[in-house]
């Protein structure tokens, strides 16, 4: 059976590490407020919830990679998920973000959000990267532009979302120029 190292990313003021039983409590309620869930998939009860942090979880495990659990340094606290998400059928190779609504607003996202795009362009081998962002998510295209990507097409998730959505990004080498690496 091949060993297997989960990598643990820091950031000035983020932790960003593979999901544990014990973030439950903030994927709960992450899905539970209407307005942060709103784009990332709407209101779940937790055990829907727990189905979905396992579903990332055991992706770590078939993929080598998916959604970090973002801790905040200073507290400790679970604060949200952001990280290299690329599902069967999704529409590309994406970084995407989810974070408890009192901690919107203090550039976490895209501290985690930058971290996370060096991490998969360093350590995954990509060559793009999207956001996968519906057409009334505000919030996240001025995130998605404030990190350097732009609009890039239209995609549509698999099912059982089976929704049409913008995809912004970039390529490593558009990445790589703007980070000056």
């Amino acid at each position: 059976m091949p060993e297997y190292v989960f990598p643990i990313l820091e950031t000035a003021r983020l932790t960003l590490r593979p999901p544990i039983e014990a973030d439950l409590d903030g994927f709960a309620a992450l899905m539970a407020d209407e307005e942060s869930a709103r784009f990332i998939g709407g209101l779940q009860p937790r055990s829907t919830v727990w189905r979905g942090m396992a579903t990332m979880t055991g992706s770590w495990m078939l993929k080598g990679f998916s959604m970090f659990s973002v801790i905040e340094r200073e507290t400790g606290q679970w604060i949200g998920r952001i990280g290299p998400w690329e599902p069967e059928g999704w529409p590309g190779t994406e970084v995407g973000w989810g974070l408890l609504r009192a901690h919107w607003g203090k550039g976490y996202a895209a501290e985690a959000a930058i971290a996370s795009i060096d991490w998969a362009f360093d350590h995954l081998g990509w060559t793009e990267v999207i956001h996968t962002i519906a057409a009334d998510n505000a919030p996240s295209k001025a995130l998605a532009a404030r990190i350097g990507s732009r609009y890039l097409r239209q995609c549509r998730l698999p099912a059982p979302w089976d929704v049409e959505l913008e995809a912004w990004g970039q390529t490593k080498e558009e990445w790589s120029a703007k980070r000056g690496r």
